[in-house]
């Protein structure tokens, strides 16, 4: 069992009277059963707390969970460990004094160690070590010879016991450490546990010195040294103790005991928000909550294609420049895929730009087209054959089957689900490039310097509002400071100097600090340098800008310098919520990444705000994301609205026209994709 604060922590024992309908609470991991909820969630929160100790390795900092994981795992080891070891091993280790590393090291030794006729070793022969078995041991007056026979040869040879080497263990140290802990209820000195030490003949009481400073109690080890009497008795104690208690109460004000009477009264002040969200019982407060709207799941990708589609669609528009491919919407994409007249430009770009990111990278993929003698520029006449070529070297032989349909130029006739299969590959490949790997860093350097001027910008503006502050009080207190001035002149000299040995104390802290950074920043200054050049670029343009609009520049160029898209947060549900900021959709994926919807109206971010309950650790840190970009996800939903709005009324007013005049197919919004021109791609 895992051990508290390095001791055996008792469990709860199964209710009296407890009947086969109660409905009751039950720990899962240690099959506890309470009748109360709070003292249900009191143990299991107290379980999820990182103090536990795995008994069999000695590693702390685990949950109770954790900590039985870990024993199991050892006891799996243990097992490990050969019959014919046990008994050697477990009576070396009963009363031993030695710490648990040197008792390992002398256990390990004394396995591996000294050589006996019919052992099994490696000798050393013609330089190299073959296996031989010990015919004879040949004692000699200054070393030891031993009598080999090689196995392979049957010869016979007198070789030196540094000539010699054990077979090693079966088992490791780590296994054998386990091992001991595992056996043992006491340590230094060592004791094994009562039945085990009984089933292998092992003494269970200790002998010579041991037993002058320890015995045997009730099956424990006791020490057996006198300690000093305390001079008071323990009805003296007794008495102390009542009437300090009786002190203590009596100086209470009456409020308190008041307040501590009725919270005896009600459990469900003891528990402390948050908690686990699947723990939280419904209040009547919980009313007041606002329902969870549901999230709209028209999507015309198969559901299971939801997740592929977000992330080659992310890809592409955050390394747009990089891949010099003209950003694109997400339903254009997601309809350029289900069209299967024919395969749209949008596609055939986002190929092209991908396949000569690999050609550029000088990787695999580039000596593969070398080899054989393609152009070095993919157009939209050959994208086919790069793509083949691709689907060759790193395609799974599910996607290899579909190479002959886009040969024949049936692209456009694929099963959605293999036309994001093959990008999803695309994408993998193109983040492991150098060139891909060179520009997030370069990101990175990027926003570090962004972040550092707004770093700088927030303190300036706080050092202005602190001076503007004391410049007031000064105004305001003027004459009386004038006044405090002259009546005490002494008074002002000694705080000056209190002053000063203050600011001498500061700046020499300063300049430790200092001191500190530069030994650090020396093996990097190339680094430091870009940086400094960097911040002050930011810093200059900024300079012409008023506050808000600084602000306003600072968040715009970090949000274009885009690394990783990280979820909102998850529910109580563990469901996930991720907003693109070029879409202006919350996106809300399930625990097991099979359903996925979004959410696109202000209405139903309110509601799903005002539908999280707070009381829950992971819906009280979605909420609070969702509060913090809470403007910048209704901008998002703003632009979204009014540019489907704009094309309702296109479509509206082409309605309107006479049914003599038709309107093209290319004016359609669901085919506003047709109308795709890469306005980025190198001519």
């Amino acid at each position: 069992m895992p051990l508290y604060k390095r001791k055996p922590f008792d469990l709860v024992g199964k209710p009296e009277d407890l009947k086969p309908q109660e409905l009751v609470f039950q720990i899962r991991f240690t099959k506890e059963i309470f009748r109360s909820y709070n003292e249900y969630l009191k143990r299991i929160n107290f379980y999820r707390k990182r103090v536990w100790t795995c008994k069999a390795t000695g590693k702390g900092n685990l949950t109770y969970e954790e900590a039985l994981d870990s024993e199991e795992k050892a006891s799996i080891r243990i097992q490990s460990i050969p019959i014919e070891y046990i008994a050697p091993v477990l009576r070396d280790v009963q009363f031993s004094m030695l710490n648990l590393k040197d008792l390992v090291n002398s256990i390990a030794a004394k396995l591996e160690g000294p050589f006996s006729e019919g052992a099994e070793l490696y000798g050393r022969k013609d330089g190299r070590l073959h296996l031989c078995k010990v015919v004879k041991v040949v004692e000699g007056t200054h070393k030891t010879q031993y009598e080999v026979e090689w196995l392979r040869s049957s010869e016979k040879t007198l070789l030196n016991g540094d000539e010699l080497t054990g077979k090693s263990l079966p088992f490791s140290k780590r296994v054998l450490k386990a091992f001991i802990k595992d056996s043992t209820c006491r340590s230094l000195p060592w004791v094994l546990h009562e039945n085990l030490a009984k089933k292998h003949g092992i003494k269970t009481s200790p002998s010579g010195e041991l037993n002058l400073k320890f015995s045997m109690q009730n099956g424990l080890l006791v020490c057996s040294r006198k300690r000093k009497k305390s001079e008071e008795t323990p009805s003296d104690k007794e008495i102390k103790v009542y009437h300090r208690r009786n002190q203590l109460s009596s100086q209470l004000p009456w409020y308190s005991k008041i307040a501590n009477g009725a919270n005896e009264n009600q459990e469900d002040q003891s528990i402390k928000y948050p908690i686990e969200d699947l723990l939280v019982q419904p209040s009547e407060e919980d009313r007041l909550l606002m329902e969870r709207p549901n999230p709209c799941s028209d999507f015309n990708v198969p559901m299971v294609c939801v997740g592929d589609l977000l992330m080659v669609w992310d890809f592409c528009a955050s390394f747009g420049r990089l891949l010099n491919l003209s950003p694109f919407s997400l339903e254009d994409f997601e309809n350029s895929l289900c069209y299967r007249d024919s395969t749209p430009l949008l596609v055939v770009e986002s190929y092209s730009a991908l396949l000569h990111l690999l050609v550029k990278d000088n990787g695999k993929f580039s000596i593969v087209v070398e080899n054989k003698k393609r152009k070095p520029k993919i157009t939209q006449i050959t994208w086919t054959e790069y793509l083949c070529d691709f689907m060759e070297t790193f395609c799974t032989e599910d996607l290899l089957m579909h190479i002959s349909t886009i040969k024949r130029g049936h692209y456009g006739i694929l099963e959605i689900s293999v036309k994001l299969a093959i990008f999803r590959e695309l994408v993998a490949q193109a983040l492991e490039t150098d060139i891909v790997k060179e520009k997030l860093d370069e990101y990175i350097e990027e926003r570090q310097a962004l972040a550092a001027a707004r770093r700088d910008e927030a303190l300036d503006e706080g050092r202005k509002r602190r001076e503007e502050k004391e410049r007031r009080k000064s105004e305001a207190n003027g004459k009386e400071v004038i006044q405090e001035k002259s009546n005490g002149k002494g008074n002002n000299s000694s705080g000056n100097s209190d002053n000063e040995q203050g600011d001498s104390k500061k700046n020499s802290k300063k300049r430790k600090v200092e001191a500190n950074t530069f030994l650090e920043d020396v093996n990097h200054a190339s680094k430091r340098d870009i940086h400094k050049l960097m911040k002050n670029e930011v810093k200059e343009s900024l300079e012409m800008k008023s506050v808000e609009e600084r602000k306003e520049f600072l968040e715009q160029e970090i949000e274009k310098r885009v690394i990783r898209n990280n979820p909102l947060g998850k529910d109580r549900n563990y469901c996930r919520y991720l907003f693109f900021r070029r879409d202006g959709r919350i996106f809300v994926e399930s625990s097991n990444s099979t359903q996925w919807g979004y959410y696109r109206t202000k209405e139903e971010l309110d509601a799903l705000i005002g539908s999280l309950n707070t009381k829950g650790e992971r819906e009280r840190a979605l909420k609070k994301q969702l509060l913090k970009f809470y403007n910048r996800i209704c901008l998002g939903i703003e632009k979204r609205s009014e540019k489907m709005q704009a094309t309702v009324e296109m479509e509206e007013s082409l309605v309107r026209r006479s049914t003599r005049v038709r309107a093209p197919p290319n004016e359609n919004r669901t085919l506003s994709f047709l109308k795709y021109a890469n306005k980025w791609k190198d001519v």
